[in-house]
Formats: structure tokens, C-alpha cells, sequence
């Protein structure tokens, strides 16, 4: 048994091709998200699930109980390892994932999944401020392009500002090669 969690946050068919919010290079990131999990679970190291649900049925995206709010299958549970259900961006917020993850002595986490510029993002502050020692696999990570005051920021902009930042004071920021190589 070691120390270290795998952590998927919201790899979930809503941000699929299909979906109600479909991300910018999400099947590629998925993709590279399958490979850290197979090794995860080769090494039969801790993985956790997260799922997002918004609280309300007319939801934009994520709807309690739809299709789009699902798991993709990419990236599916094995039975055993947990799922948090999350209704914030922060997967630590109002759920048992510091409980789940400090019953287990985890000291250190490897994050990816989506958005980079909210629930990457949130997710990684909370776990470097609870103490943890995290690791962010950069592309196994997507997000989409964003509007701000009449200016569109391309997701690829998006997303190396937001690892930018995280890589400059909260975590490792790695490629999955660079991660596998390990």
C-alpha cells in the first residue's frame, strides 16, 4: 500500500462530443487519462472518482440523474474504488474526499480530469492547502475557450495560463510521458 491517490475529477459525458458543454481536446485527455489510470491500477494504487452534479434539474450541464452527468466510459470505476459526488468546483468542499483520502494515510495526489480553469484548478489549492503533495498531469487535463468582456480566450490559452499558475506555487505539472516514465 502506498501513500499516493489517483484523483479523476469529472470526466463525465456532458463534456464529451454529444454533450451539453463538450471541451475543447477532451478525448485526447481522456485518452492520456486512461493510461495514468491503468498504471495506477496495475500497481494497484488508490484511485478515487469524482463526479459533479449540479443540485437543480435545469442545469446547463451535469443534471442529477442524466446520461451527460455520468462517468465516461473511458475511465469507469472498477468496483472498489470510490466515487465523490461533488456539487461545488472544489472537490474537497461539502464531501468526504479528505476523510476518504487521510483514512487511507494518502499523502500525495495525482489530479487530472476537467475543467483546467475551475475544478483542476479549485480541486488542486484545496489539496495543497490541506497539506497534500500534489502532481497535475497537464495532458490528461481540458477545458474550453472562455469570454471575457467581449474577448474570446482560446482553450489551449486557457489552459497553459491555469497550468502556468499552478506549476508556479501549488504542484508538479507533468505530461503523462513525463508521469509514465516515473
Amino acid at each position: 500500500m502506498t501513500n499516493e491517490a489517483l484523483i479523476i475529477v469529472d470526466l463525465q459525458n456532458d463534456y464529451f462530443p454529444g454533450g451539453r458543454w463538450p471541451l475543447v481536446g477532451i478525448e485526447d485527455a481522456a485518452a492520456n487519462a486512461r493510461l495514468v489510470l491503468n498504471r495506477f491500477r496495475e500497481k494497484e494504487m488508490a484511485v478515487v472518482h469524482i463526479r459533479h452534479e449540479f443540485p437543480a434539474d435545469n442545469a446547463p450541464f451535469f443534471a442529477p440523474g442524466s446520461h451527460g452527468a455520468q462517468i465516461n466510459e473511458l475511465v469507469l470505476p472498477n468496483d472498489g474504488e470510490p466515487v465523490v459526488l461533488k456539487h461545488h468546483p472544489n472537490a474537497f468542499r461539502d464531501t468526504n474526499l479528505r476523510t476518504l483520502l487521510d483514512g487511507q494515510g494518502i499523502r500525495k495526489l495525482t489530479i487530472l480530469g476537467a475543467m483546467s480553469h475551475v475544478c483542476i484548478d479549485a480541486t488542486v489549492r484545496a489539496a495543497v492547502d490541506f497539506g497534500y503533495d500534489v502532481t497535475v498531469v497537464h495532458d490528461a487535463i481540458a477545458t474550453r475557450d472562455l469570454e471575457f468582456e467581449g474577448t474570446t480566450v482560446p482553450a489551449r490559452q486557457v489552459h497553459a495560463a491555469y497550468m502556468t499558475a499552478l506549476a508556479f506555487a501549488y504542484a508538479q505539472v507533468v505530461s503523462t510521458g513525463d508521469y509514465l516514465s516515473r
